[in-house]
C-alpha cells in the first residue's frame, strides 16, 4: 500500500458534470454484443416489413414501439459500461453501483419489451417452433420459478460486493464481461417471465406478479441497507490502495453507494410496475372482448332455436288443420258406412245395441254442458305439438348466463 501511495494517482480525472455527460471509454467485447443485437434484431424488423402479409405476425407489421424500446436497451448498456459510468466504476463506489441497476433492472426491462423472442419466431417459424417447444418444456418451467427467478435477481449483486468478486472485476477483463452477463441474463429473466410479452413457460396470474415486485423491491433494499450498515469497507485494500485525491472519502462513498442500490433500484421498478399495468389492461379488454363475442354467440343459438322451435309449432298446427276435415268425411268405396247414412238406420239394426261412432281421447273427456255434441271432434281436441327437446348447446334461456360461465364460477367462487 505504501508503494502503491508513492506512486501517485493514476486514475481518471476528478468527475464533475460536464465529464459525467461527456467521459467515455471503449469496452471492445460489450460493443461487439451491442452491434450484434442492434444488427440482428434491426435485420430482422426488415424482413418482416419487407415479407408478404402472410409472413408478418398476427397483429400486422412489427410496431415501431418495440424497436424503440430494444433500442433503449441497447443504449443503456452503453452507456453501463462504456460511458462515464464504465469509465469510472473502478474508481468511485456509488459509481459501481449505478452501473449494477443499470445493468440488473434497466436494461433487461426494455430489452424484454423489445420482444426479441417474439420477434425470432416470426421470421424464423420452423426453428421458432423449437424454440417454444423448449420454452414450455418442463425445465424452463422449474428454472422460472417466480422464487427462483426473484433469489437470482436478488442473490447475484449480494453475492458480487460482499465476496471477492468485486475486485476480481478491476483486475481481470474476462471477469469483468462475464460480470456484466450475469447481471443482464438474471435481469432479463425476471422481466420476461412476469411481463408475458413473449411466449413464457408458464403465465402466472397479476397477483403473483405484484408479491414477486414486492419481493425485489424488498431485496434491492435490503441489499442497500446492508452496504450502508457495514461497518468494514467493501474493498476497502482496493480503494486505499488507488489513493484517489479527490471526491469523498471512502466511507461516505460507500454509504452514497448503499444508498444508490436501494433508492435508484426502487425508482427503476415504476416502469416496470408501469408495465405490468399496461399489460394487464390490455389482456383485461382482449378478455372482454373474447367474453362479449361468446354471449353474442349464444344469444344468436338461443335466437335461432326459438325460431325453429316457432316454425316447429306452426307447421304442426297447420298440418293438425287440414287433417281434421278429411277425417270427418268418409272417402268413397270405404268399408265402412256412406256419408250422411245414419249407422242406427240400417235394416234390422237396433238405434240402443248399434255401436257407438269411435271418438277420440279428447271428445271421450269433454265435460258435459261444453256444449260439444258426443261424437263430435272439439276445436281444442287436437293436443299441441311437444317442443323439440333442447340442443345440447344451448343453455336454458330462464337461467342467466354467468351461472353457466365456469370462468366467472371460479372467479366468485368465494365471493
Amino acid at each position: 500500500m505504501a508503494h502503491a501511495l508513492a506512486g501517485g494517482y493514476h486514475g481518471p480525472p476528478q468527475l464533475t458534470v460536464a465529464r459525467g455527460f461527456t467521459e467515455w471509454t471503449l469496452d471492445p467485447w460489450m460493443l461487439g454484443l451491442i452491434l450484434l443485437l442492434g444488427a440482428a434484431y434491426l435485420a430482422g424488423f426488415y424482413r418482416l416489413h419487407r415479407s408478404r402479409p402472410q409472413a408478418r405476425t398476427a397483429a400486422g407489421p412489427w410496431p415501431w414501439a418495440r424497436v424503440v424500446n430494444f433500442a433503449l436497451g441497447l443504449l443503456i448498456i452503453a452507456i453501463a459500461t462504456m460511458g462515464s459510468f464504465g469509465t469510472y466504476f473502478g474508481v468511485l463506489f456509488f459509481m459501481r453501483s449505478f452501473q449494477t441497476i443499470l445493468l440488473l433492472l434497466l436494461a433487461p426491462l426494455f430489452l424484454t419489451l423489445g420482444r426479441p423472442m417474439s420477434m425470432f419466431i416470426a421470421v424464423f417459424p420452423r426453428a421458432g417452433q423449437r424454440l417454444e417447444t423448449a420454452v414450455h418444456s418442463r425445465v424452463a418451467r422449474w428454472l422460472t420459478f417466480p422464487a427462483i427467478t426473484t433469489l437470482s435477481l436478488v442473490a447475484v449483486p449480494f453475492v458480487m460486493y460482499f465476496t471477492t468478486w468485486y475486485t476480481i472485476c478491476f483486475h481481470n477483463l474476462a471477469v469483468r464481461e462475464l460480470t456484466h452477463l450475469a447481471l443482464m441474463i438474471p435481469g432479463y429473466v425476471f422481466f420476461w417471465t412476469l411481463l408475458r410479452v413473449d411466449p413464457v413457460p408458464k403465465a402466472y396470474s397479476y397477483a403473483v406478479s405484484l408479491w414477486i415486485t414486492a419481493a425485489e423491491v424488498v431485496g434491492d433494499a435490503f441489499l442497500g441497507l446492508a452496504v450502508i450498515a457495514d461497518t468494514n469497507l467493501i474493498a476497502g485494500g482496493y480503494y486505499h490502495a488507488l489513493a484517489r485525491p479527490w471526491g469523498p472519502s471512502l466511507g461516505t462513498d460507500q454509504i452514497l453507494g448503499g444508498g444508490t442500490l436501494w433508492i435508484f433500484g426502487d425508482l427503476v421498478g415504476l416502469p416496470f410496475l408501469v408495465a405490468q399495468l399496461i399489460q394487464f389492461i390490455r389482456e383485461d379488454e382482449a378478455e372482454a372482448v373474447e367474453i362479449d363475442a361468446e354471449l353474442d354467440a349464444r344469444e344468436a343459438a338461443r335466437d335461432a332455436a326459438r325460431a325453429r322451435r316457432k316454425a316447429a309449432a306452426i307447421a304442426a298446427e297447420g298440418k293438425g288443420g287440414q287433417s281434421r276435415p278429411a277425417a270427418a268425411t268418409a272417402t268413397p268405396g270405404s268399408a265402412g258406412p256412406s256419408a250422411g247414412q245414419d249407422p242406427a238406420s240400417r235394416p234390422g239394426a237396433d238405434p240402443e245395441q248399434s255401436p257407438a261412432a269411435p271418438q277420440s281421447p279428447a271428445a271421450t273427456s269433454a265435460p258435459q254442458g261444453s256444449g260439444t255434441p258426443p261424437g263430435t271432434q272439439s276445436p281444442n281436441a287436437t293436443s299441441a305439438p311437444a317442443a323439440p327437446a333442447n340442443d345440447a348447446d344451448i343453455d336454458d334461456p330462464e337461467r342467466p348466463w354467468w351461472e353457466t360461465d365456469e370462468r366467472f364460477q371460479e372467479r366468485f367462487r368465494q365471493v
